[in-house]
């Protein structure tokens, strides 16, 4: 019978064993069922959450940021720590090097704060003084430490707001025109592209499509658009649909 004592801890001696007869077993495993593609990804999946658990608690230890580092994402003032804290771990994430880092917005007031088709004075000024402080300390923390020329920073949605309310319902949802913030991997610093009518209901100069964001967002990770597909339902698909014509890499966007 196999004993385990889960609050135990290992030395790294033994904690090592046991990774080699996990993977022995594993191995041995996979042996007797060649060419079975679905297990040899679920093996690596597991795999790769296993070395980041290895490492996760020293990415996620703050212990020896500086003061004046909490200060700047806001860790000292209650509306900002929570997303402060988001906005300084994935720095920190991306020092240890990973690839891809998401930073939701926080849970109050509620999970999706931004989705705000009424109320927008009041919730538009909570969930913005949330969020202002510690976004800009990652831009400028990155930059600091020499990693802005290397990452993306994207700060978006997937939709712009109406300027009018529709009844009771509020603002309903604008794919004709929305903002979003980019900053490093090569774009232009300070600078605004685009221009809608006055009452921002609608582009009407420099527009730039969702295909033609993905193309250039594609084009600065060194990869071309028109070449990077997976299969789907039986047939190749693209972030930049190969149905849409046009879709370019929006070359003033960058530096």
């Amino acid at each position: 019978m196999l004993h385990l004592h889960p609050s135990r801890k290992r030395s790294a001696a033994v904690q090592a064993r046991s990774r080699e007869l996990l993977a022995s077993l594993n191995a041995s495993h996979a042996n007797r069922h060649p060419r079975e593609n679905e297990l040899e990804t679920r093996l690596l999946n597991f795999e790769l959450a296993g070395r980041r658990q290895l490492v996760a608690s020293d990415v996620l230890d703050i212990a020896r940021e500086s003061q004046d580092t909490r200060r700047r994402y806001g860790l000292d003032n209650p509306p900002t720590a929570g997303y402060g804290m988001r906005c300084l771990l994935a720095r920190r994430l991306v020092e240890a090097g990973v690839r891809f880092v998401q930073v939701f917005p926080p849970a109050t007031p509620d999970f999706q704060p931004w989705d705000s088709h009424s109320k927008l004075n009041k919730g538009l000024r909570k969930i913005c003084g949330q969020v202002e402080q510690p976004s800009a300390a990652l831009i400028t923390d990155l930059k600091q430490r020499g990693l802005l020329d290397d990452v993306i920073v994207m700060w978006t949605g997937e939709f712009g707001r109406l300027p009018i309310t529709e009844g009771t319902g509020g603002r309903g949802h604008n794919r004709r025109a929305f903002t979003l913030l980019m900053a490093g991997g090569g774009f232009k610093p300070g600078w605004t592209y685009g221009t809608t009518v006055e009452f921002g209901y609608k582009v009407v100069q420099d527009r730039v499509s969702v295909p033609d964001l993905h193309a250039t967002i594609l084009h600065q990770l060194g990869i071309d658009h028109r070449r990077l597909d997976y299969t789907h339902l039986g047939r190749p698909e693209r972030l930049t649909d190969p149905d849409v014509t046009g879709v370019r890499v929006v070359d003033e966007l960058l530096t």
